[in-house]
């Protein structure tokens, strides 16, 4: 059916309106399922539900029967008649959403990952609004709980971002229980804004930001380094809600060599493995120490420590390691052991 034809009609609408004109007989299920078919196919073909009804109504008007079993059963018929109608538009309408949902979702997997021939992808990005020859970057959320798309704090999210922002070539998703976030490189307004209404609605999340890449790779680049600071982000015991990959950039230096870097754990950190309730506690202490730019007391205070006590567990530090925290010329060492300690997940994992 085209648009231009939309005047057409079931083919055996009359019939089933005589029939309940002379015996007050409506349409059977066969006969229901063959309407719904009809309203699907006219939806296939574009045309709009508006004209499908009036469609029928005039022509329910214009060849009105006359029979004994009354008009009522006439108008009966044609509720029944139109409401299967309804019911196959709306089946073609449903359907095209869910094929269209998983194009969509094979597309951002394809993005995400980097799976897919180039010039599909490319063919794909025009249909969703994104230009692949500029910079994008990704930003990742997660929460308490893992999210589906259809979840409350997506939508939330999304609806924040779009009405800020209206679509500005920006794709939101869920992936893997996170919420994703795909933007121009020259928007980081956008992604900002998403990972400060995500932190939001999920009670207190976090959220990564990669940083720009240009090209089909550079998304998957991107989707890679929000990832890498959110496992970041809990081994370091970061607190910042939102996460910057350019901020974080020394890390994945500092561990590009992870033999090298577990070496030096096991050499300067090893010897805590001798004190007597075991490293934990000292692991803590030196992780306070450097973390409060190695002063004492707000170390202490982070701890629930008395200042006596935290000195007391610096100094054992330095009996058991042959560093001393509080000596610049040693403290780097021991900083970026502690730090590659909490990477590698040292001593839990074996470095």
């Amino acid at each position: 059916m085209r648009q231009d034809d939309w005047m057409q009609t079931y083919a055996g609408y009359e019939t089933l309106l005589a029939i309940a004109a002379a015996r007050g007989q409506g349409p059977d299920d066969t006969e229901l399922e063959e309407l719904r078919s009809f309203g699907e196919q006219a939806a296939t073909d574009g045309t709009t539900l508006r004209a499908l009804i009036v469609c029928h109504l005039a022509r329910a008007r214009a060849v009105w029967p006359v029979g004994p079993a009354g008009a009522d059963h006439v108008l009966a018929t044609v509720q029944r008649a139109v409401m299967a109608l309804c019911e196959g538009y709306e089946r073609a309408q449903h359907l095209a959403v869910r094929q269209q949902e998983a194009e969509r979702r094979e597309f951002i997997d394809a993005l995400l990952y980097g799976r897919s021939d180039l010039g599909r992808l490319v063919e794909s990005a025009d249909r969703f609004g994104l230009r692949l020859s500029r910079a994008h970057a990704v930003a990742v959320a997660e929460g308490p709980a893992p999210y589906a798309e259809d979840d409350l704090a997506p939508r939330r999210v999304e609806r924040a971002v779009t009405a800020r922002f209206g679509e500005r070539s920006v794709l939101l998703t869920t992936k893997d229980g996170r919420m994703i976030c795909i933007a121009p490189g020259d928007q980081g307004d956008v992604l900002t804004h998403f990972a400060k209404q995500a932190h939001a609605a999920t009670d207190g999340g976090r959220a990564a930001v990669g940083r720009p890449h240009i090209g089909a790779g550079g998304v998957a680049r991107s989707y890679e380094e929000a990832l890498y600071v959110l496992d970041l982000a809990d081994r370091l015991r970061l607190e910042d809600p939102v996460l910057q990959a350019s901020d974080h950039l020394v890390y994945p230096v500092l561990t590009r060599d992870r033999q090298a870097m577990a070496d030096l754990v096991r050499t300067t950190l090893g010897p805590l493995l001798n004190a007597r309730s075991g490293p934990e506690a000292y692991l803590d202490t030196l992780a306070a120490y450097f973390g409060s730019g190695c002063v004492t007391t707000r170390a202490a205070r982070d701890l629930s420590l008395s200042v006596r006590a935290f000195t007391y567990r610096l100094e054992r530090i330095h009996q058991l390691t042959g560093s001393d925290p509080t000596d610049p010329q040693q403290r780097y060492a021991l900083q970026t052991a502690v730090i590659g300690a909490q990477i590698l997940n040292w001593p839990a994992q074996k470095a």
